[in-house]
């Protein structure tokens, strides 16, 4: 087998390698305290002279059970599966959340999907991990099973940094603060998002900074403010300055990420670009002139310019897919 597997519910059963060691968990941004549960997979695995994968649920439970609450999400599904390509491990294995997976008991998930279906031998979770209906399936379940079962079971503390534990949400609530450091070191690496190249007003043409627009998803809630980024387009690596917001000097419109590449000539519309948030620089304001505007971006651009010449190697770890 080679590459990054990913098996779904539809994948045949003849497909599935027996004997893998799953790590299991929602993996939103596959953080600090989720690569010590992929980890603890790797490890088990090489022990066992198998494969590890993520075992991973799409939609995140959440969306399933609260659809009418927003949820930022720190990686979306295709996000999350290249960062967990990144780690090392075989594959993924991603199982639909739907009303039967929130129906289906602990036990029948133990035993229908993680031996029957995929013949796991170990199983590596997170202290705080739930699953099954009720959420009645917990690390604690799985210790007292594994023996009897014959796999082998691990279970991860909290990670820690400065005393707090590393979690999505407050990862969540940093980015939402503009803390961006904070964010980058519980996740491992910057944070970043991507999408296609949209055409926008053109309006940074005109000030001398013709900018990349991007659409985010209506649910990030990443403080509004001018950022350095780094940006991938495959392969190549770009650094700029980017504007998260609502632009309040022209139009106050839906919120849109604007990302001025520095010594960069070409066109990038219809272009996918990974865009890592690498230093938070300024919050967004309103501009009495548009001159005042272009000597703010003169100011912002040599900052980014700084806080990327001191990051050098920043980006996110990412895998390929497949």
């Amino acid at each position: 087998m080679t590459g990054f597997t990913v098996i779904r519910d539809t994948t045949p059963a003849a497909e599935i390698p027996r004997g893998a060691v799953v790590a299991m968990g929602n993996f939103d941004g596959v953080h600090l305290g989720h690569r010590a549960v992929i980890d603890a997979a790797l490890r088990m695995g090489r022990a066992h002279g198998k494969p590890a994968f993520a075992l991973t649920f799409e939609p995140h439970p959440r969306t399933f059970f609260s659809p009418n609450s927003p949820q930022f999400r720190l990686s979306d599904e295709a996000n999350k599966l290249r960062l967990l390509a990144g780690t090392g491990l075989a594959g993924a294995v991603v199982m639909t959340f739907d009303k039967s997976r929130a129906g289906t008991s602990a036990q029948d998930f133990i035993h229908h999907d993680l031996i029957g279906r995929l013949g796991v031998s170990g199983i590596a979770v997170g202290y705080d991990f739930h699953f099954g209906k009720g959420r009645a399936g917990s690390p604690s379940l799985l210790v007292s099973e594994g023996p009897r079962l014959g796999i082998e079971i691990d279970v991860q503390a909290h990670v820690d940094i400065e005393e707090r534990p590393v979690s999505s949400s407050a990862i969540r609530m940093a980015l939402a603060e503009g803390q961006i450091d904070e964010a980058a070191a519980m996740l491992g690496g910057p944070w970043f998002v991507s999408g296609e190249v949209i055409h926008g007003e053109k309006r940074g043409r005109n000030l001398g900074y013709p900018t990349a627009n991007i659409r985010l998803d209506k649910n990030c809630s990443l403080k509004h403010g001018i950022y350095a980024v780094r940006v991938g387009r495959g392969a190549e690596r770009f650094d700029g300055v980017a504007s998260f917001g609502r632009r309040p000097t022209f139009d106050n419109g839906a919120p849109l990420l604007e990302v001025f590449l520095f010594d960069f000539k070409g066109d990038l519309y219809g272009s996918v670009l990974d865009v890592a948030f690498i230093a938070f620089i300024r919050d967004e304001l309103k501009f009495d002139s548009i001159d005042a505007l272009i000597r703010q971006m003169d100011d912002d651009s040599a900052k980014a310019r700084e806080r990327l010449a001191a990051a050098p190697d920043a980006f996110p770890k990412l895998g390929v897919v497949g």
